[in-house]
């Protein structure tokens, strides 16, 4: 049963109940903790995840070199998109020539509109294996806001729950406590003995 008075739970009053009040308090202390606490905690899981995707960005670039190259030739089928870092692609033999070292040929993903004799940019690793390009700027800060909401999100929905649980009892307690009343105000309204 709501009421029209704001605040009347603050209030002195013959029909406020310690679960009332324990109520009063809770919505304080959630509307703190989703104000102020959940977007903190929203920020250091931001903070934490921007620096674990930056030192992955800067450990793949390390270990990551960029060749431009030409296709020769095409080896097969799409590649699932999942292997292929979301885009359609293939694997094709492509060669390119290394400083000192001559011409090299390898197997890599090329994107599907590539056609043999077309130069294309692909990465390999540092034992020669065919890789994705690294993680960029826009995927860290994709991955720092995702965490970051994800985190502020599940702190609030923590405190809610928490609140719902507070406000079950509170309600179960103030129901126990108006039974205990009414047990001891009915033999007086109805005049027979308890």
């Amino acid at each position: 049963m709501r009421t029209r008075v704001r605040g009347w739970r603050w209030r002195r009053s013959p029909l406020r109940r310690r679960s009332d009040v324990v109520e009063a308090w809770t919505v304080l202390v959630v509307a703190v903790l989703v104000s102020v606490v959940a977007p903190l905690v929203g920020v250091a899981a931001a903070v934490w995840a921007h620096g674990e995707a930056r030192a992955v960005s800067a450990e793949q670039r390390a270990e990551r070199h960029r060749v431009r190259a030409e296709v020769v030739d095409r080896n097969g089928g799409p590649l699932p998109s999942v292997q292929a870092g979301g885009q359609q692609a293939y694997r094709a033999t492509v060669r390119w020539t290394e400083p000192g070292e001559g011409t090299r040929t390898a197997t890599a993903r090329v994107s599907a509109g590539t056609r043999p004799g077309e130069a294309v940019d692909v990465w390999f690793d540092s034992r020669g294996r065919n890789v994705n390009p690294p993680v960029d700027g826009t995927a860290v800060w994709q991955h720092t806001l995702s965490i970051g909401t994800c985190a502020t999100g599940g702190a609030v929905l923590v405190v809610l729950l928490g609140h719902c649980l507070v406000r079950r009892v509170a309600m179960r307690r103030r129901l126990a406590e108006w039974e205990r009343a009414w047990a001891r105000t009915e033999p007086e309204w109805t005049r027979r003995d308890a």
